[in-house]
């Protein structure tokens, strides 16, 4: 197996690696990058086709209360999260992270299929949800050891004193599988009736996404590995007991627990669910609101690699840092802007303004928690902890929000947000500084 040595943190004055290291770095990144933006195209496509499946899997009820049938099915996948961060964080940890991440990129690839041919309410009834359920769970099982295991590779194939800017593209390519997803409901919208989307249209995003997982499959298989025989052999290796055994580790668990938290939290609150929000809160239609995140979500793909370099310049500790304060500071009035705004325009700079501030930590977001854990562990550390919060805070965010909103206590969410990123802030306070202490280099790494 062709292997890649992670990249060490350079000392001042040592030199970069020649061009032709560089270059097998890049095409890895971009191998690894592909995949992940198919993995999170087929996730999220769920989310931006809610409006128009709810219905057909959920026909009682007004429009909240079948958006809340739909976000509890989307919050269930989140609940096999830690399941999958560990079942293939052990398999990237033990057999290496590529065969890790072809295996996950192949069961999205069969959930986006079943969900594209899923017989609706009118045709087998209860069993319709059930059934959605089920399929979201394996592709909640595949995610789950996605973030991990990618965050891990991109991390150590990464060119040393640049790893901020490089790592960058895990979220590119993450907010890139949102924006496709949206894309692909935009372009369908323009050329079918609404009537359409509701009664066949929305299997279509499904189905491209079974599609690509397979071309995704196929890269995947190219990539050079970056764990050694000996990390791999190494007692303990990929289990959870030596996560725990270890005082830094725990520790490094928790901070990541900490800021997964939060950062999902507000993450999912300004993207998946924004959709949502402006049009269930703000009363846009469902075709503006989709036109106003394209355009938020491609800008705010743009800024990753600009705050993830500058990340390499300040350090991780200090954009953490910004990150956690400017949201405390921020989410409440931001929210409460949007609630009561009525121009596309507005609204598109509100959204934006917000995710500059998140951009702070999803730039780095992988980085920051792989650079924590020694090689043997890292990409079960980072999966699990990052699972466990997200399925407990990110993965709920449209379904608690919605329930704010249903009882009549919407603006009480805002400040649920903001509560959590006190947590973050706090955590971000007892953090090392992992550009500065050489964490990747100093924990196992060749």
């Amino acid at each position: 197996m062709d292997q890649i040595a992670p990249s060490p943190t350079l000392a001042p004055g040592e030199l970069a690696p020649d061009r032709h290291e560089t270059r097998r770095r890049v095409l890895a990144i971009v191998g690894a990058a592909s995949g992940n933006l198919v993995e999170w195209y087929d996730f999220y496509v769920y989310s931006f086709c809610a409006l128009y499946f709810a219905p057909e899997f959920f026909p009682k009820g007004d429009q909240t209360s079948q958006l809340l049938n739909a976000a509890g099915i989307f919050a269930a996948g989140f609940l096999m999260r830690p399941v999958g961060s560990w079942l293939f964080g052990a398999i990237a940890d033990r057999l290496g992270r590529r065969n890790a991440m072809m295996l996950s990129v192949s069961l999205m690839c069969a959930g986006s299929a079943a969900i594209a041919v899923l017989p609706t309410y009118a045709t087998i009834g209860v069993m319709a949800p059930v059934l959605l359920l089920v399929v979201r769970l394996i592709q909640g099982l595949s995610v789950g050891g996605e973030y991990g295991t990618s965050a891990t590779y991109m991390s150590e194939v990464a060119i040393g004193g640049r790893r901020g800017f490089f790592s960058s593209f895990q979220y590119v390519t993450l907010i890139g599988g949102q924006l496709l997803a949206t894309l692909v409901l935009v372009i369908m919208q323009l050329f079918l009736q609404e009537g359409d989307m509701r009664a066949w249209g929305w299997r279509v995003p499904f189905a491209i996404g079974a599609i690509a997982a397979v071309i995704a499959f196929y890269l995947r298989r190219s990539l050079h590995e970056t764990s050694s025989a000996e990390t791999r052999g190494k007692k303990g290796a990929g289990t959870v007991g030596a996560i725990f055994a270890s005082e830094d580790n725990r520790k490094a668990f928790f901070i990541v627990l900490g800021f997964t938290a939060g950062g999902s939290l507000i993450f999912y609150t300004f993207t998946t669910y924004m959709q949502k929000y402006l049009v269930n809160t703000a009363g846009f239609s469902a075709a503006t609101a989709t036109n106003t995140m394209t355009a938020v979500l491609f800008v705010y793909m743009l800024m990753q690699p600009l705050f993830g370099a500058l990340a390499d310049r300040i350090g991780r500790r200090t954009s953490m840092r910004l990150f956690t304060g400017l949201s405390v500071l921020m989410t409440v009035p931001v929210l409460t802007m949007i609630s009561g705004v009525r121009s596309p325009v507005a609204a598109f700079a509100l959204i934006t303004l917000a995710l500059a501030v998140v951009s702070l930590y999803t730039s780095i977001s992988g980085l920051v928690k792989a650079e924590l854990f020694p090689a043997e562990v890292r990409a079960l550390g980072v999966g699990l902890a990052y699972a466990i919060g997200n399925a407990l805070f990110g993965g709920t965010a449209e379904y608690v929000a919605l329930w704010f909103k249903q009882a009549g206590m919407e603006s009480d969410f805002y400040w649920y947000v903001t509560a959590l990123m006190v947590v973050g802030f706090l955590v971000s306070l007892v953090m090392p500084d992992s550009r500065e202490n050489g964490y990747l280099q100093g924990h196992g790494t060749e």
